[in-house]
């Protein structure tokens, strides 16, 4: 007599959702509290309005012993909602989930990478950003969307000035229309770094075009938007999804690859900050905010650890206990590119002063952000264990 055949489970069977909400949001995510009943598009009384109600309806899949089922549940949804651009960023991935994990109601939106876990949109498009800002009624907005590499900004001019200052002199102006507190994201290359540290009144000098737009955007900001707050900040580092996406996690693998030299800029002075702490800071101003409406204007945040890329490569060997032999200093200015301040030190003490404020120490922070690019498995070993 054979062996009995095992018949397979049935397969699981899901309720389609409402059609015309799940074109208007995308698959469930974390941005949408998941998909809810009763909703019809982006008008009122749609996802978007329903995010706005204190208690809801939530869709969540349930998994128990050969079959999954969607069950309904109620969620809080908190009060405080927030927007932010650039969500599928390094910086704006560690915002949204910065405000989202201390009780914010966030929406995030992007553009190529956005879906299905963000709203698409094109910052370019007015009736767009109009749309969801109008429907969202959001009480704060990071705007952390920009074209932030400085030798494509050189290549691609009118499509950086495009991002960088015509698109945030119009969400500056939708946010002012709502009565949303907007945080625009700008840099320290706003300064020429020939009188470091720079304090928020002392007057920007721009060496290259992409300095120049984020001073521009900062401008446009200001005049459609007297109650924005501007936070400058340096060169960022995080929780990646690939190496380009910072300047300091790019030079791993120059790092852990020690068969060849490696030359690396020993002349700019940098000042690392994790997107962590960056978001943290967004979020501590935007809570200031609510309770004090003369929070706003220009700030500054930075780590506090100088470093040129050169040091930053050795404490990322050092933190992994890698071979720094085969890295090489070069001390003379870069003659490749676009220009760069020499030293564009923040100086954070307005932030300071309000009790605004995290820093990560450099080892500790890139060692949690580049782990998972370790390529020798043996150097995990004693490096965590």
């Amino acid at each position: 007599m054979g062996a009995r055949r095992r018949e397979a489970p049935a397969p699981a069977v899901f309720p389609r959702p409402n059609e015309r909400a799940w074109r208007a949001v995308g698959p469930p995510s974390r941005s949408r509290c998941a998909l809810r009943r009763g909703g019809t598009g982006c008008g009122p009384g749609g996802p978007r309005a329903a995010a706005m109600v204190g208690r809801e309806k939530e869709l969540k899949i349930r998994f128990v012993p050969g079959r999954c089922e969607l069950v309904e549940e109620d969620v809080d949804i908190p009060s405080r909602r927030v927007l932010v651009t650039g969500a599928t960023g390094l910086l704006g991935r560690a915002v949204f989930k910065e405000f989202n994990e201390n009780n914010w109601n966030a929406v995030g939106c992007g553009y190529r990478r956005a879906q299905p876990r963000f709203e698409q949109i094109n910052l370019l498009d007015s009736i767009a950003v109009h749309d969801i800002i109008h429907d969202f009624q959001p009480h704060v907005i990071v705007h952390c969307a920009a074209e932030r590499r400085p030798d494509v900004v050189e290549s691609q001019p009118d499509a950086a000035s495009q991002l960088n200052v015509a698109a945030s002199g119009n969400l500056a102006k939708e946010a002012a229309g709502v009565g949303a507190f907007l945080i625009y994201i700008s840099t320290d290359y706003v300064f020429d770094g020939t009188s470091p540290p720079y304090k928020e009144s002392d007057v920007p000098n721009p060496l290259n075009l992409y300095g120049k737009t984020k001073l521009e955007g900062e401008k446009a900001v200001l005049e459609n938007n007297e109650g924005a707050a501007v936070l400058r900040i340096p060169i960022l580092y995080g929780e990646v999804e690939r190496l380009e996406e910072s300047a300091v996690t790019v030079m791993f693998d120059k790092v852990q690859f020690s068969n060849k030299s490696a030359n690396m800029d020993h002349w700019q002075q940098r000042f690392p900050t994790n997107v962590k702490d960056v978001a943290a800071v967004c979020r501590q101003l935007a809570e200031k905010r609510m309770l004090d409406p003369s929070v706003k204007g220009t700030f500054h945040w930075s780590g506090n650890e100088q470093m040129t890329k050169y040091e930053m490569a050795c404490a990322i060997a050092d933190a992994f206990n890698l071979p720094s032999s085969h890295l090489r200093p070069i001390t003379d200015c870069p003659v490749v590119g676009a220009l760069r301040p020499r030293n564009a030190q923040l100086d954070c003490s307005r932030l300071e002063m309000l009790g605004i404020g995290q820093r990560t120490p450099f080892r500790a922070g890139i060692k949690e952000s580049l782990w998972p690019f370790l390529v020798d498995k043996r150097w995990r070993q004693t490096v965590f264990h």
